[in-house]
């Protein structure tokens, strides 16, 4: 049997946002129908100037397929020290039938988009449906990624950006309008960018409670992508209070997410948490049911959204004769 092995230019030549949204929403309905075997993930965390790096693993019945992915990112000094991205990934996918490697590839694509794609879901389901203006807090890769995404799934006026490190929010700037032609709005402070939203998009690697309650108007969509494992951690924890809470994962998110802030500070108790997204996508709970509401997506990333974005990605590639394949045995 042969395994492919995808670059980054592979993956890029048959990679689709559309798609990946929609191979999205399956993921979610799929882990919430029990398709889905996804362990815990495993995780690192260095000390500056390196970052950390993370494993996600699953099994998905409904295309009989293992996938592992490794993902790292905040390695700062990389690109001067090594000559590599400071963020990068790789995705195995196995034939779940036999467990034999089909395809190596490329995951720091497929991270970044399915990332995104995961908060233009959210806002789908869950924004107001006269939602125009984002703040966008942090604007590296992945806040890039978000606003892709989520150009697809609603109509944005206008962005406001803030981001600590200048260079980062100017060059966003640069890039957000020259390729959407979206008015990018950089802001002296986080309060500021975020009290005028209808939508916060959060990206940072924060270890603290960046953004708070008492900034958040009525109505506000909240994307929190940042906090992805324990130590991360972006909002006041006040915020989930009165907020409709809708996790990725819920096991996952009151262990590693945002959610498990305001869970451990004794705001919120698992038993507040809303639903998981694929409950709403399936129909199985509503989504927003107010203009007012103050609703929270709290994403962790789950490996059944590589899996799935992944395979598709694989089938491309066989059917258009992409890769380089090679044989472990002969």
């Amino acid at each position: 049997m042969k395994t492919l092995m995808l670059s980054k230019e592979d993956v890029a030549s048959v990679i689709n946002l559309e798609d990946i949204i929609s191979a999205v929403e399956e993921c979610y309905k799929a882990f919430c129908l029990g398709e889905v075997i996804q362990p815990d993930y495993m995780g690192f965390e260095f000390d500056e100037p390196r970052g950390g790096i993370d494993f996600k693993a699953g099994y998905c019945s409904r295309n009989e397929k293992i996938s592992m992915k490794s993902s790292s990112g905040g390695f700062k000094n990389n690109v001067s020290d090594f000559g590599i991205p400071a963020n990068m990934g790789t995705v195995l996918l196995y034939d779940a039938r036999n467990c034999a490697l089909q395809c190596i590839m490329d995951g720091s694509l497929i991270t970044g988009l399915r990332t995104g794609a995961a908060g233009a879901v959210s806002v789908k389901y869950l924004a107001r449906k006269n939602s125009e203006i984002i703040s966008s807090i942090g604007t590296g890769t992945q806040a890039r990624n978000q606003i892709k995404a989520i150009s697809l799934v609603m109509d944005i006026k206008e962005i406001h950006a803030f981001d600590s490190y200048t260079p980062a929010v100017e060059s966003f700037k640069k890039d957000i309008e020259g390729e959407f032609g979206i008015p990018v709005i950089i802001e002296k402070s986080m309060k500021e960018a975020v009290e005028v939203s209808d939508i916060v998009v959060s990206t940072t690697r924060g270890k603290g409670p960046l953004i708070e309650a008492s900034w958040i108007k009525k109505g506000t969509h909240i994307v929190a992508i940042g906090a992805d494992c324990k130590g991360k951690q972006e909002y006041e924890p006040e915020i989930f209070k009165n907020a409709k809470i809708v996790n990725d994962s819920i096991e996952q998110c009151i262990s590693k997410g945002e959610t498990c802030n305001g869970i451990e500070k004794g705001v919120i108790s698992k038993e507040d948490i809303y639903a998981e997204i694929g409950e709403i996508v399936l129909g199985k709970k509503r989504g927003r049911t107010n203009d007012d509401e103050i609703t929270i997506f709290d994403s962790t990333g789950m490996a059944v959204q590589d899996n799935l974005t992944a395979d598709m990605i694989y089938n491309r590639a066989v059917s258009k004769g992409i890769g380089i394949e090679f044989e472990f045995f002969k």
